[in-house]
């Protein structure tokens, strides 16, 4: 009797012990299948972004965007958000993206036309920007109605039309809190003389708009006509509150 108790106890004994160590062996294999995973991820990432990259580079050097003096980080910034809304549908214009610079004085050529399709800009032009947001360069913007200052970030060009300022193009914000009361505040593209050469040459800058990226009046058609019906605009200013605020620049 005392031989079968003493068997019952070391075998309870070792039951236990084996109970107690089990979860180990769970939590270990959770713990390995988790690893997998976030290497998975990791590995997955990892190869978009290099694929990514190597697109930017690819497409900078084939348009020679360097000598046009676009500055690489601000076209990999349009590219993303361009690739972004296109992966939603946000855009349907495949291929034209649009970039104004304002990190540039406005008397230089900071809005540049590119059909990434075929590597080629197809235009590269003067552009004003609003009064409130500053005289040779902008450095202030705003989303609000009545501001007269120009907007940052991504846009899809919408209709071209006739109206009060002849030929233009209307466009609709695509960053809530951003730039989204364009359309509202009437923010289009559309031809002045005030941002014509003959202006830089008598004032040292372009004359600014009430928030409208406007353009030479000899460019206006050409302009509209290259980008209109649902192409990828974007308004470019290194402000850090935009950098940091923009889901798009920071897909």
């Amino acid at each position: 009797m005392l031989k079968i108790s003493i068997r019952f106890l070391a075998a309870f004994l070792i039951t236990f012990c084996l109970l107690l160590q089990f979860p180990v062996f769970i939590s270990s294999g959770k713990s390995s299948l988790s690893d997998k995973h976030k290497n998975g991820v990791a590995e997955k990432t990892y190869e978009v972004c290099t694929t990514f990259t190597l697109e930017v580079d690819s497409l900078y050097q084939g348009m020679n965007l360097a000598a046009a003096g676009l500055s690489k980080n601000v076209f990999q910034l349009a590219l993303k958000g361009y690739k972004k809304l296109k992966s939603i549908s946000e855009i349907s214009r495949d291929g034209i993206l649009s970039i104004v610079d304002f990190s540039k004085p406005s008397n230089k050529k900071r809005l540049y036309i590119l059909d990434l399709n075929n590597q080629e800009i197809l235009l590269n032009t003067l552009v004003a920007h609003g009064r409130s947001s500053g005289m040779t360069y902008a450095n202030s913007f705003s989303n609000k109605p009545s501001s007269n200052k120009s907007s940052l970030g991504f846009y899809r060009t919408l209709n071209s039309y006739w109206g009060e300022k002849g030929y233009a193009l209307k466009l609709k914000g695509e960053e809530p809190g951003i730039n989204d009361k364009a359309y509202a505040r009437n923010i289009v593209v559309h031809g002045s003389d005030y941002a014509e050469e003959s202006f830089i040459r008598s004032t040292g800058h372009l004359g600014r708009s009430l928030g409208c990226p406007a353009v030479p009046e000899k460019d206006t058609k050409k302009v509209i006509d290259y980008i209109k019906d649902g192409s990828c605009l974007f308004i470019y200013h290194p402000t850090k509150q935009y950098l940091k605020k923009s889901r798009l620049v920071n897909s």
